[in-house]
């Protein structure tokens, strides 16, 4: 079937550590597993078929340079594990609207000139997925870029907590063009939310009563500095507290559950932190009660997700199909349209990679 034509919203941390996986195992023999993706192959796309063909920012460091720079410049700070040849795409000035929150802006920089023609761009490079990297609470940014995407006949994997793949406005949008979405808010290889939903799975599963529970994040990437913006917070805590939330089959009740980002360390980096405790009762009304820390690059425990994610909407592209892709969005996303088991969730994955 050939590439696989991408487009990069958001030349951050993500986007790095996504760039840097495609040129690590580019040349891996065929058929040879690859930490972090489900599979090698999925349909006729291997992780080497994924062509970068556009990025797009609007920090004065990042654009205008090959993306081979750009993803190593500041404030960037994730972890270098792979070098990236010239790759003779240039960062192009991208939509600021609400890209720029007030914690940032000092480190953040708008490059100068106009945006550039993204519609045009996309549609003469023959691009078709289209990566939201955006920050956190890039709410009309991202609705900006979609009409863009959507303009140009782009699928779409939205990887932040702004609301698309499980709203039926958007889903109706890309079901009138016939192209894909798969969102919203990547899940991480092994992360905060993955981590959080099978321990409270497991106490459901083995009959404990979840009284409640709490899961704390911090790091020092400019996510998490956005974040201290508690504004920009609301759709993220709301993604990550019904992903943990759907695991527990009645109300617990608001007051006893709290996820979401707590603090920017710098020191950290790219690393993020993530304390989770779980508080309930078994037969007898005995307690049990569950402690856990998790520490994490960020950004690459997410990457080969997205890798999954983008192979995943390139075959529905393929295949025709249009709206949301409801089993890769629930595997891969914490917000999906509809929210299963994570067992569940792959198996629909599995079903949907097989399905001639």
């Amino acid at each position: 079937m050939g590439k696989i034509n991408v487009a990069i919203i958001g030349v951050g941390n993500c986007a790095s550590s996504l760039v840097q996986g495609i040129h690590k195992y580019r040349e891996i023999p065929e058929g040879e597993s690859i930490p972090g993706l489900m599979h090698p192959r999925i349909g006729d796309y291997e992780i080497g078929d994924i062509n970068v063909v556009a990025a797009f920012d609007i920090d004065g460091q990042k654009v205008g340079k090959d993306l081979s720079e750009a993803i190593f410049a500041k404030p960037n700070n994730t972890i270098p594990f792979a070098e990236v040849p010239h790759m003779g795409v240039q960062v192009e000035r991208g939509m600021t609207h609400d890209g720029i929150g007030k914690y940032v802006s000092d480190i953040v920089k708008k490059a100068p000139g106009s945006t550039a023609d993204v519609t045009r761009i996309l549609k003469e490079r023959e691009c078709d997925v289209v990566i939201n990297y955006l920050p956190v609470g890039s709410e009309d940014a991202t609705k900006w870029y979609i009409e863009q995407v959507l303009n140009a006949g782009c699928g779409f994997v939205n990887c932040i907590p702004v609301f698309v793949a499980r709203e039926e406005y958007w889903q109706n949008r890309f079901k009138s063009r016939g192209l894909p979405v798969v969102g919203d808010d990547i899940k991480s290889q092994i992360g905060a939310t993955i981590t959080h939903r099978v321990l409270t799975r497991l106490f459901r599963d083995r009959g404990v009563t979840v009284d409640r529970t709490y899961q704390l994040n911090f790091g020092g990437n400019t996510d998490f500095l956005n974040m201290l913006e508690r504004e920009r917070l609301v759709s993220k805590k709301i993604s990550k507290t019904n992903s943990v939330a759907s695991q527990i089959d009645y109300d617990i009740g608001p007051g006893n559950i709290h996820i979401g980002p707590s603090d920017h360390v710098p020191w950290l980096d790219d690393r993020k932190w993530c304390y989770i405790r779980i508080e309930g009762h078994n037969f007898g009304g005995a307690p049990v009660n569950m402690e856990l820390k998790l520490e994490v690059w960020d950004s690459p425990n997410s990457a080969g997700v997205v890798v999954d994610a983008i192979r995943c909407c390139k075959l529905a592209m393929d295949r025709g199909e249009s709206g949301a892709v409801v089993g890769p969005s629930a595997y891969f996303m914490k917000s999906p349209p509809t929210q299963y088991s994570d067992d569940e969730a792959r198996q629909m994955v599995e079903d949907f990679i097989s399905q001639e």
